[in-house]
């Protein structure tokens, strides 16, 4: 029963209650006029009575003017015979009679009616919604579902095979106990799953549950936390006697750094009530026996804050990392989303999952369903491969702003900025090759250029790093070699805060400087409090601080001016491209392999004077915008 009528309901209580109210109490304002009997003899003697209603000895009636009366009779024997001599009309009714019981629920119904009305606003003002008084204050929250109910099993997760080989024997352990207990092995009493946000900790987590069809509880580590100490650890025991006796089963807490962080830090030395619910969680996993059944299971992002005793031997002793997907998972991921869409027969899973490294299965799922919604909008009845590259792009460079109208010598501007970049991109060494250039502007931005890596990479050399930062200077550079160095704009403001971050850290932490040597000069160490970086600073010598400076501005210069020779060396290839950019706005792997040949590019596949449309689709290496605030970046990256 929704809100709604509940509400509805309580009002027409309410207005009951008022009625009978007032009409107990109330004055009747057309009270019938009372007779003596000698008096109403008379009238029946003078023939001015018309009628009579006789119950009992209660006697109502009418005048012959309309006029209505009341009297009472003595037991007169001889009442009958004067009424019907005077023509009087006679209405009578058995004499019924009333039981105490009713007389007396009659006359209390309104009085009872209130205080039901007023025990059920107390209730709600104690326990809230569902029914939680005071006395259920300190009950678990956790949602149950029935082993009916969980319908997720290992068929809807992909893109984490080894993530769920690790978590197949606990489906062994709760279907068949006793292959395990009769050769004395014992299943993990936790499981801590860690991964990025949007991996599929939680999806794996029910595929669990619903493959070895037991129950599921499901509860936020948050939603132990409370103002009031002892509350949190009240719950952690209601939630483990409830598991008990619904063995086995599964107990998955999300988020359990919420509660799980490391005891004694913090203002003051720490938390009580968080450390207290920890405390009580840390004796229940260590209180019960593997052979009962009840398999914890907790997600979280953040392992590194976790309390060192959450994680040893007998707790949460295995921990299964579910990793962001490599290519082949993406492509897995891609198609369990696609199940429910109707695909046209261009569509290319592999294609899309090579174009989307960096995507967990979240995103993924995203990008399914705004392909959809894009081709819902041009009303199509299948989603083909273009409605999944504008998805795409949407999603990693933001919609198109086109109410947005820049000036012919901002979008040329624009123009040499993403051909700088693309340019720069393109002849150094182990650069993703460009995919992508687009002045259409898209969120904060005024103008992408988009690399596609050829493959997965988790490692990167220093020649790829110094790659980046001529790059990300290409924009800048272009900028200054058209328009002078007056006319460089506060667009490279992010590209220099990228380039800037990324030789600091191949000096101070990556160990790529000749100079420093392979040793450590980060620091970023420390906890976050209250949302900031609490840094733990290194003791370093002023000779020191003074050298690691030197060594990134020679970073950075170095990378600055190769960058600023290449394109020096290739100015014809540089106003190509931005002349093609001035004219179709967006331009391809097509088009710039003509640019860099030195031949006029070709007008993109799907490029109509109408409506200039953006081809492919890519990660977003770097977004630029022109102009914007002054002293600042005018685009988030």
């Amino acid at each position: 029963m929704n809100d709604l009528v509940k509400n509805l309901i309580i009002w027409a209580v309410i207005a009951v209650v008022l009625m009978s109210v007032f009409n107990n109490f109330s004055p009747r304002t057309t009270a019938p006029q009372t007779l003596s009997y000698s008096q109403f003899i008379n009238e029946v003697k003078s023939g001015r009575i018309k009628s009579v209603y006789i119950e009992n000895n209660s006697i109502e009636g009418r005048t012959i003017t309309g006029e209505r009366f009341t009297t009472y009779s003595p037991n007169d024997p001889g009442l009958i015979g004067d009424l019907l001599n005077n023509n009087v009309e006679i209405l009578a009714q058995e004499p019924q009679r009333r039981s105490l019981l009713m007389d007396i629920l009659i006359s209390w119904f309104p009085m009872l009616l209130l205080i039901g009305v007023w025990i059920y606003f107390m209730r709600q003002m104690q326990g809230g919604a569902g029914g939680r008084g005071a006395m259920s204050f300190g009950k678990s929250k956790a949602k149950m579902m029935s082993e009916d109910q969980v319908k997720v099993t290992f068929a809807d997760v992909a893109g984490c095979d080894e993530a769920k080989e690790e978590v197949a024997e606990l489906v062994e352990f709760l279907r068949d106990p006793s292959k395990f207990q009769k050769l004395g092995g014992k299943i993990p009493r936790g499981v801590l799953m860690v991964g990025s946000p949007g991996t599929g900790k939680t999806l794996l987590a029910k595929a669990i549950a619903g493959e070895a069809k037991v129950p599921f509880f499901s509860i936020s580590g948050s939603d132990f936390v409370e103002m009031f100490v002892g509350v949190g650890a009240s719950r952690v025991r209601d939630m483990f006697d409830t598991a008990k006796k619904h063995a086995p089963c599964i107990i998955f807490i999300d988020e359990i750094d919420a509660v799980g962080r490391h005891r004694g830090a913090g203002l003051g030395g720490g938390h009580d009530e968080r450390e207290q619910t920890l405390n009580q969680l840390l004796v229940e996993m260590d209180g019960f026996e593997g052979t009962e059944g009840v398999i914890v299971i907790a997600a979280t992002n953040r392992p590194d804050v976790l309390d060192p005793a959450l994680l040893r031997p007998g707790r949460f002793d295995r921990q299964v990392v579910v990793p962001l997907p490599d290519v082949r998972g993406r492509e897995q991921i891609l198609k369990v989303h696609m199940r429910k869409v109707p695909l046209a027969e261009n569509v290319r899973p592999d294609l899309i999952a090579r174009g989307t490294p960096g995507f967990s299965g979240a995103d993924l799922a995203n990008l399914v369903n705004e392909a959809a919604l894009f081709a819902a909008r041009s009303n199509k009845r299948l989603v083909d491969m273009h409605d999944f590259e504008r998805a795409k792009d949407k999603i990693m460079m933001g919609a198109e702003r086109k109410s947005m109208v820049m000036n012919d010598a901002e979008k040329k501007l624009t123009a040499y900025h993403e051909a700088g970049h693309a340019i720069v991109g393109r002849l150094v060494p182990e650069h993703d090759p460009v995919y992508k250039v687009s002045i259409i502007p898209r969120g904060r931005a005024l103008g992408v250029t988009m690399f596609l890596p050829e493959e997965d990479r988790y490692s990167h050399s220093k020649t790829r790093l110094e790659s980046q930062i001529c790059s990300l200077f290409g924009g800048r550079i272009a900028e200054e070699l058209i328009f002078g160095p007056d006319k460089v704009t506060t667009g490279a403001s992010n590209d220099i805060e990228r380039a800037t971050a990324i030789a600091r850290n191949m000096v101070t932490k990556w160990g790529l400087s000749d100079r420093l040597g392979p040793l450590s000069y980060s620091e970023d160490e420390g906890e976050v409090f209250l949302g900031r970086q609490v840094t733990q600073h290194k003791h370093m010598s002023d000779e020191t601080a003074h050298a690691i400076d030197e060594e990134i501005r020679r970073v950075i210069d170095t990378s600055y001016e190769r960058a600023k020779k290449i394109l020096e060396q290739n100015m014809d290839k540089l106003h190509l491209m931005a002349e093609a950019l001035m004219k179709y706005e967006t331009i391809d792997v097509e088009q710039i392999n003509d640019i860099m040949e030195g031949k006029t590019p070709r007008p993109p596949s799907e490029w109509s004077d109408d409506e200039p449309k953006a081809g492919g689709g890519s990660p977003v290496e770097d977004e630029h915008a022109k102009g914007g605030v002054i002293g600042g970046p005018a685009s988030q990256h």
